[in-house]
């Protein structure tokens, strides 16, 4: 297994880079991997996918403003990228240019007014190239700080909170958990007439979304751990709906690989509130999903080798070309995917 194997041509022009309004207007591409057939819909038509008693498991993880602008003690300007919170007023984060905010580097961060709001020293290098910062203090964080978006969308985004889910709740992503922007509240209510159940997981979003695997083999990527959390009120939930063969389907990749970190070898879900670092590469065996729902994902990505190994590689690959041709959007804005 290469991590070439994951790639594909992507032109630019698909990669949306605004969100559809409404949310549940969106195309809905449809897998079902019991005979690789694909079909094509929109997402407002997922309840004709469902069956009454399905359980949806939604990550309820809140996008915080994890990313700063500021200035190092020479004048340069710098873009902080907050990914988690290590201890009082001390986060790992990404930082552009890394060369200018090396160990023992002094950045300030001013309020619109022009006045500095905050301060901060890089106290050492973290994994992955990333930096340890000390703040001196947390008050300032978020109303300073700015929507993370992805790199690749260059669009600035009029509304922040259309880059949160409508369920979105727990603070503590660097990145929306997408699979779920679709949804609006009307859609959510009729879902549940039609016998479809919710319940919800927490896992934050951290560097690997941004983060592209470089290492040929990917069983040598080093996957960071994000905290995530399994309430003893939804183990139950989804074990009680397993007892009863009703299907379990992720919201998507963050709900599966959570679901997955804490399955059981007979199906079984048990509570957790800890760091996750499950990678989930061609040949797990998934043991707590049943289906998924997902977006189109980057090449070379964990996400998009996450669905291979749902799926299949190949027939993965086939709707993704089929899904050019036939002009969806992707990544973040983009499309979704529901695997069946």
């Amino acid at each position: 297994m290469k991590v070439s194997d994951f790639d594909y041509h992507l032109p630019s022009d698909f990669i949306a880079q605004t969100p559809i309004d409404p949310r549940d207007r969106s195309r809905l591409m449809v897998l079902r991997r019991s005979d690789q057939a694909i079909e094509h819909s929109h997402f407002y038509h997922i309840g004709n996918y469902l069956k009454p008693g399905d359980l949806l498991v939604f990550n309820d993880s809140r996008v915080f403003r994890a990313r700063l602008f500021g200035r190092t003690g020479n004048g340069n300007q710098v873009e902080v990228l907050l990914l988690r919170r290590l201890e009082e007023n001390v986060w790992q984060a990404t930082t552009r240019p890394g060369k200018k905010t090396r160990p023992g580097a002094k950045l300030t961060f001013e309020s619109p007014g022009g006045d500095v709001a905050d301060t901060a020293e890089v106290i050492k290098e973290g994994e992955g190239g990333t930096r340890i910062i000390r703040f001196s203090s947390e008050e300032p964080l978020e109303r300073l700080g700015k929507a993370p978006l992805p790199p690749y969308i260059k669009a600035p985004l009029a509304d922040p909170e259309r880059y949160q889910t409508v369920y979105a709740r727990v603070k503590g992503s660097a990145a929306a958990p997408t699979a779920g922007l679709h949804f609006t509240p009307e859609l959510l209510r009729s879902l549940q007439e039609r016998g479809i159940q919710f319940t919800f997981v927490t896992l934050h979003i951290g560097l690997d979304t941004f983060r592209p695997v470089r290492v040929e083999d990917p069983i040598h990527h080093h996957i960071h751990k994000e905290w995530g959390e399994v309430t003893m009120e939804t183990a139950e939930a989804i074990n009680h709906a397993r007892k009863e063969g009703r299907r379990i389907i992720a919201v998507g990749t963050t709900s599966t690989r959570i679901l997955e970190a804490s399955a059981l070898p007979d199906g079984a879900v048990r509570s957790l509130s800890s760091w996750i670092d499950l990678f989930i590469l061609p040949g797990h065996r998934f043991r707590a999903v049943d289906a998924m729902l997902t977006n189109f994902h980057l090449p070379r990505s964990t996400l998009l080798m996450l669905v291979s190994a749902f799926a299949g590689r190949e027939f993965i690959l086939r709707a993704y070309t089929e899904a050019q041709s036939r002009g969806y959007r992707f990544y973040s804005f983009g499309d979704a995917c529901l695997i069946l």
